[in-house]
């Protein structure tokens, strides 16, 4: 699991958006990917499912500083943060509602 050299945690400056309270679905997408439409719709629907939990999609392509810093290497790539922002859980590609329910899990 990579995260960030300084061990901090990913906050609503580096996200553009806030942070969930309890954890924060991240989503790495760019403009022509159509799983990323996917992803956005099932990040959605679990975020919402689950309180205090947000969902924050990144334009990977307009933030290559992150993509870089962090190694995302694909879209999508999704992260789970847990409530300080640090890194739980990652993967690549269109997830399922149960698996992303699942990495939740270990961020609560």
């Amino acid at each position: 699991m990579r995260g960030r050299d300084d061990g901090r945690g990913l906050g609503a400056a580096e996200l553009g958006g806030e942070p969930g309270e309890r954890a924060t679905l991240v989503q790495f997408s760019s403009a022509f990917c159509a799983p990323c439409r996917a992803t956005r719709r099932v990040l959605g629907e679990v975020a919402a499912m689950v309180p205090g939990v947000a969902h924050v999609e990144i334009d990977a392509e307009a933030r290559l500083d992150l993509v870089r810093e962090l190694g995302i290497v694909k879209t999508p790539t999704v992260l789970v943060l847990d409530a300080d922002g640090a890194e739980v859980r990652r993967a690549t590609g269109q997830p399922r509602r149960a698996d992303v329910i699942a990495a939740l899990g270990e961020a609560l």
